[in-house]
């Protein structure tokens, strides 16, 4: 008994453990102060499938040999660029899709997941060869390309030529403003799709279903992906170079795949990311994604060398639950006080610096 009981210990790991654990507390504290319990969860579920996407983005780039991809920021800015695009087109409004905005609305947001995708498989490609060049030194380039992209997309915002309302400046201005609204193009349309509500439907649970099953589908098709012949290649190149190479595997091109698709996948991720909230948050705002991916899908048990899609469903889970729920915990227990948003900082931030240790350490849980 004793030996069953350390063997699930050591499946699920200290770390995930004390995390789980805080998260049971915090939704009895949530209940203790008859806060509204439904609403906190509809919201977890809502931003599970909202992060869902980008923390996924990790698993090729681990499995790979690149280790936590802090360098998603290119695949976010590609998602950016292609939003945009979609929106710059009118393609939501386009006169084929007159009477049918929902219609619409999704003809819109697959323009500007395969466009984006598209072009941040290229960038990834690039990304993947610059990579291969710093061999040791992957998530410390990764990090300062990540930091840099975000720098000159900047540059970009501000003087690209947009002529769409929702996306320029309002007073006699080129580039684009700082939050762009999708509620004219693609907004929530995932969301929404299929979504319905357990309990009252003012006050129960609410499940976006169409969001939840396209994140499940993503997860899905990575998941076929890792098991075919050219992802089981870029496993073995990642877990071991050096007789993946002596096998006759091309290591350098593995970790090129690897990095195209996790740039993708960050690419469509923000897409998903940005119709869940309604809006494109632009310049600055998705600076520091990466590390809350990197450390979502280390606290659902993935190490730097190893990630599974369970990882990434667990992870995003336990990470958004204890975001959503401690905050307005916080709130009931130090009312009158500015301390709330201190403690979320605290919550995520510890949490993000627990997998950055990790991440620098190359520990696993387990070891």
């Amino acid at each position: 008994m004793n030996k069953k009981i350390h063997s699930i210990y050591r499946a699920i790991g200290l770390p995930r453990l004390i995390i789980l654990t805080f998260f049971i507390i915090v939704l009895f504290a949530a209940g203790f102060y008859n806060m509204d319990i439904l609403s906190l969860l509809s919201n977890v579920l809502r931003r599970w499938g909202m992060y869902g996407i980008l923390v996924l983005a990790m698993v090729p780039s681990i499995q790979c040999g690149i280790g936590p991809n802090f360098g998603v920021s290119l695949g976010i800015v590609c998602g950016l660029f292609g939003s945009l695009m979609a929106i710059e087109l009118n393609i939501a409004n386009l006169s084929i899709f007159q009477g049918n905005e929902t219609l619409g609305a999704f003809a819109a947001i697959l323009f500007a997941i395969l466009l984006s995708s598209g072009i941040a498989w290229i960038v990834g490609v690039g990304y993947g060869i610059l990579l291969n060049r710093v061999k040791g030194s992957e998530m410390t380039v990764s990090t300062y390309v990540g930091f840099s992209v975000i720098a000159f997309m900047n540059i970009l915002w501000v003087t690209l030529p947009f002529k769409n309302g929702d996306i320029k400046w309002p007073i006699g201005g080129e580039g684009a403003r700082n939050t762009i609204s999708l509620e004219n193009s693609f907004s929530e349309v995932l969301n929404k799709a299929g979504a319905f509500t357990i309990g009252n439907p003012e006050t129960g649970l609410y499940v976006p279903t169409g969001l939840l099953l396209f994140f499940f589908l993503l997860c899905f098709l990575v998941f076929l992906f890792m098991r075919s012949k050219t992802g089981i290649a870029m496993s073995a190149a990642g877990a071991n170079p050096n007789f993946a190479k002596a096998s006759g595997i091309n290591v350098n091109k593995t970790r090129i795949i690897g990095t195209a698709l996790s740039t993708s996948l960050g690419a469509i991720g923000i897409i998903t990311y940005a119709q869940a909230f309604g809006f494109l948050q632009m310049y600055n705002a998705p600076l520091m994604m990466g590390f809350s991916c990197v450390a979502a899908i280390l606290i659902g048990g993935a190490s730097t060398m190893r990630a599974k899609i369970l990882n990434v469903i667990i992870g995003t889970f336990l990470f958004q639950g204890i975001l959503v729920i401690a905050l307005p915990v916080a709130n009931k227990v130090l009312i009158g006080t500015d301390l709330s948003d201190i403690m979320r900082m605290i919550i995520s931030n510890g949490i993000i610096l627990y997998a950055l240790t990790k991440a620098i350490g190359g520990a696993t849980n387990e070891e």
